[in-house]
């Protein structure tokens, strides 16, 4: 049974779904004024890693992800482009499309937009205020904070340690409008020249808070089973998304509560506000898609990662050691015998790695040992590929099992076989050219496809390729 880590109950427990074979999950995305960073595709790789497993083992995932598309780093963004904030998030959205689609993230069931669900926000606000759980000042709707029992369960902090660092960050317009510090912000009265919606009290946008609360119940009922997001979005974000929910529909809003651990770079959180993040629109230019999705997909998702040439250099050759295994043992179906006698034996063997490999993952998605267990996989690939003789039927189910367990991770190998004929017409565009004694040309290809992975091996046979 998968055990779980629950930020709320700070313990593991057995993941039992409110629906059998089933999985409501809810994960806070972006908010988009910019590229995303490798901090970000760290959460975004983490819970599509989760999520992956979840399906491996055979529930359903209903996965939810919100975009961010109102906000005043957007409008702040749009006007420094001369744009409107709804292009401005339009633009940003479809480049963290395409970085995540190069990372391997498959798209979530819905990526819900605030844009898109502000007469949902206002109903849901309208329903706090006439519990008394929110009230309007000066055209701002802010929420009762103290009113609702258990504030602060989430992140483990009282109520007076919260209320002290609350007072000190209000500036005195904040402290006038407000009753009470702790209290916080479901609608911003709107200003000259900002993107706003008309309410019942006024004109103005949703706070941030709010929207998670809205969309998450909305498109998965008003009690989830996974809420999900970094370690930086458990207070206030997280803490407040409870409060919100809890207080509106009086039921549990997640039963599991789970953080992903940070990047760091220097020892310090990877972050836009801290200036040393490194964008992942630009590091795909340059560093191997599949080697940032090892990178990040193979650390445990609660821990941190340290993000060095060093790390990324020891993620490239951990990942070719797992390709380089699969292509060895793939080569070998060319002579291989239908079926042995000893296959029984390695069929044994096959299943006992991936019950270890569950074993594993059902352990709070512990990535690295599971990692561990592929390790010992690639292994056995090797040293069956090395055999006198070799049987298509064990050889089949090994690259099948293999494929698909790394295929959790995010990593593809053998699927990369489609550029084949790509490779085999360049190969035989270099043998003419050095038939033709065209030696730069001939060189040229080799090291075109160096670039991209591809060795050549120049054997009495012809010439054999293998992805490097």
């Amino acid at each position: 049974m998968i055990q779980i880590y629950n930020t709320l109950t700070r313990e593991k427990e057995a993941f039992i779904p409110i629906e059998e074979n089933k999985v409501r999950m809810y994960v806070c995305g972006p908010t988009v004024y910019n590229y995303i960073h490798i901090g970000n595709a760290r959460s975004t790789v983490a819970f599509d890693t989760i999520r992956r497993y979840f399906e491996f083992r055979g529930y359903e995932v209903n996965y939810v992800s919100n975009f961010t598309d109102v906000d005043d780093k957007i409008i702040r963004v749009a006007k420094e482009l001369e744009m409107t904030a709804p292009d401005v998030a339009n633009r940003f959205i479809e480049a963290f499309y395409q970085d995540t689609e190069v990372l391997g993230v498959k798209k979530a069931t819905c990526n819900p937009r605030v844009m898109e669900n502000i007469p949902e926000i206002i109903a849901f606000i309208e329903a706090l205020i006439e519990k008394e759980y929110a009230y309007i000042s000066a055209g701002d709707v802010y929420y009762r904070t103290r009113k609702f029992e258990g504030y602060g369960k989430l992140s483990d902090q009282s109520i007076d340690e919260l209320e002290t660092g609350a007072s000190n960050r209000l500036n005195d317009m904040e402290a006038s409008k407000k009753e009470d510090p702790l209290d916080f912000a479901l609608w911003k009265a709107s200003k000259e020249g900002e993107i706003s919606w008309e309410a019942p009290w006024g004109s103005g946008r949703p706070g941030w808070h709010i929207e998670c609360s809205v969309m998450a119940t909305k498109y998965l009922g008003d009690t989830i089973d996974i809420h999900g997001g970094g370690q930086d979005l458990t207070f206030p974000h997280h803490e407040n998304e409870i409060a919100q929910s809890e207080a509106k529909t009086g039921h549990p809003f997640a039963h599991y509560w789970m953080h992903n651990g940070f990047v760091t770079m220097d020892d310090e959180k990877m972050s836009k506000s801290l200036g040393n993040f490194v964008l992942v629109h630009d590091m795909v230019k340059e560093i191997d898609p599949q080697v940032l999705r090892f990178f990040m997909a193979t650390t445990q998702y609660r821990r941190p990662i340290k993000y060095s040439e060093g790390t990324i250099e020891d993620a490239k050759n951990n990942l070719n050691k797992l390709k380089i295994a699969y292509d060895n043992l793939h080569y070998r179906l060319a002579d291989a015998e239908e079926q042995l006698a000893t296959d029984q034996t390695f069929l044994d063997k096959i299943e006992h790695l991936q019950a270890a490999f569950i074993t594993e993952m059902d352990d709070d998605f512990n990535t690295a040992n599971g990692m561990t267990v592929m390790y010992e996989f690639a292994k056995m690939l090797n040293l069956y590929s090395e055999e006198t003789v070799v049987s298509k039927v064990v050889i089949t189910k090994m690259l099948e099992i293999y494929q698909n367990l790394l295929a959790i991770f995010g990593i593809q190998v053998g699927a990369e076989e489609l550029l084949d004929d790509k490779i085999e017409e360049l190969i035989q565009e270099r043998n003419d050219a050095r038939a033709n004694k065209n030696f730069a040309r001939s060189d040229e290809i080799r090291d075109l496809l160096k670039e991209q992975g591809i060795l050549l091996d120049d054997t009495p046979q012809g010439t054999r390729w293998r992805r490097g």
